[in-house]
């Protein structure tokens, strides 16, 4: 699918540190917006030029505005590590956004984490699930896993993206990237043939930043599977809970 005009695009987690700068670049890039907020209370915080619209990532029955009309979604939310949030924001708010747009075609970009795919915490399984949604969805679809957020420093902007999920050490050592490069990344990805169905870990390496990066993503393998391209075989669907199992069934229909 080639997106080489405006669309409409909904951006989930609007008013967090990665949401925000989404939505900038998103407008920059003449999208129209629409911004996700949980009460009417919050569109004080939404950038102006984007729509606001209320819904509760928790429950796909409020979705419904939301959807309506757009034909890409991109997730930037997160949970803040609480009893049960993972499962509940990281991993809800994807099904519940698949489950409104009810088999309606849209272009997605989903942001987790380096480090997703180790299975050192209950919150990393729930990311990987919600990954392995979009990819059972049947859109065209990037996954992004960022490294830790602005601990770049001024020289380090060379937008690098690896495969594989190696690096795992809950540490910048895992590699470092500015917001708003992510930002760049999650919205040129709606835009680039070459990015739809990959999987990568981004980082930032030394010297300036890509003006294009259609070759970057070219450069990437191409998912074919549950997981990333390269991922590792740790987390078998065979083992999963019966109702992540029925939530992939209903989403693949």
């Amino acid at each position: 699918m080639s997106y080489t005009t405006p669309r409409t695009v909904l951006v989930v987690g609007s008013t967090g540190s990665i949401g925000t700068p989404t939505i900038r670049e998103a407008l920059a890039q003449g999208f129209q917006v629409r911004a996700l907020i949980r009460d009417a209370g919050r569109a004080a915080h939404i950038p102006a030029g984007a729509e606001p619209v209320v819904g509760d990532l928790t429950r796909a029955e409020t979705l419904a505005d939301a959807v309506d009309g757009v034909d890409a979604v991109i997730f930037t939310h997160g949970s803040h590590g609480g009893r049960g949030q993972a499962e509940i924001v990281d991993y809800g708010a994807v099904r519940n956004t698949l489950l409104a747009l009810d088999g309606r075609p849209a272009r997605l970009a989903l942001m987790t984490a380096v480090g997703t795919t180790d299975r050192a915490t209950e919150g990393h399984d729930w990311k990987r699930r919600a990954e392995r949604l979009v990819r059972a969805s049947g859109n065209p679809y990037t996954i992004v896993r960022p490294g830790w957020f602005d601990y770049n420093a001024p020289d380090e902007r060379c937008i690098v993206m690896r495969q594989g999920d190696t690096q795992s050490t809950a540490s910048p050592a895992d590699g470092v990237i500015a917001r708003d490069q992510i930002a760049r990344v999650l919205v040129d990805s709606l835009r680039s043939d070459a990015a739809d169905h990959k999987t990568l870990e981004l980082v930032a390496g030394k010297g300036a930043a890509q003006e294009d990066l259609t070759a970057t993503f070219a450069a990437l393998e191409r998912d074919d599977g549950p997981d990333g391209a390269l991922d590792k075989d740790n987390m078998p669907l065979a083992a999963e809970p019966v109702p992540v199992v029925d939530d992939l069934d209903q989403i693949r229909n």
